[in-house]
């Protein structure tokens, strides 16, 4: 009992901030890193050889470069050529840049998925290139690219703990910080990992909704 009101009183704060900040690295990185995989991705597939050979160099670097490796880069080695940013934004840029890079591949392949015919149509009725993307390509390409799409989404709920490394103070740093303290490793890990089984339970929950419901009628699925 006097374990249980420990953790209560002293613990649970603490993660409830950690958890906040958690929370808005996720969801000020998604966006702008699904926005970021679309423009990649159509970038390779429709630009012209310059700006497709640009971007999959983008991928390849990326994919390559290890997340928390990027962080360092981001937070600790541009200060050495005068671009600083604080250590929240930093993980967001690293975040957005290594989810965009994933999410382009996804998206690259529901575009080439799409039959080419239907672009030719689209030309033939007077549709710009843009407006066939846009109103035609693209919806269909993110239909089937959903599933891999929601998995980067999960994987960047629990790549955000990483943002600890370059002192963001998140749910993991916090229980980190907090079990050093009070030496309950133990305690505030199970603690935390209930949070994120939760978190990611909750988006799952909420993925599968989405697909359910822009699920192409006749093929049982995105």
């Amino acid at each position: 009992m006097i374990q249980l009101q420990f953790d209560f009183d002293l613990l649970l704060p603490v993660l409830y901030q950690g958890a906040l900040v958690t929370l808005a690295l996720i969801l000020v990185s998604a966006p702008f890193g699904f926005l970021n995989g679309i423009a990649i991705a159509l970038g390779r597939v429709y630009g012209n050889r310059f700006v497709s050979k640009l971007c999959h160099g983008y991928v390849l670097f990326f994919k390559g470069c290890p997340l928390l490796l990027l962080l360092f880069i981001i937070y600790f080695g541009l200060p050495s050529v005068g671009i600083t940013f604080t250590a929240f934004t930093s993980a967001v840029i690293g975040f957005i840049l290594c989810n965009g890079a994933y999410n382009s591949e996804y998206i690259r392949g529901g575009i080439q998925s799409v039959s080419r015919g239907q672009m030719t149509a689209a030309l033939s009725l007077g549709m710009s290139g843009m407006q066939a993307i846009r109103s035609i390509i693209l919806p269909q390409a993110l239909r089937k690219s959903l599933p891999g799409l929601a998995n980067e989404f999960i994987y960047l709920i629990k790549y955000s703990s990483l943002a600890y490394m370059i002192t963001v103070i998140e749910i993991t740093g916090a229980g980190k910080i907090f079990a050093a303290k009070y030496f309950a490793f133990f305690e505030v890990f199970i603690i935390i990992g209930i949070f994120y089984l939760a978190l990611v339970t909750i988006a799952g929950q909420v993925i599968a909704r989405i697909e359910k419901k822009i699920a192409i009628p006749g093929f049982g699925g995105v």
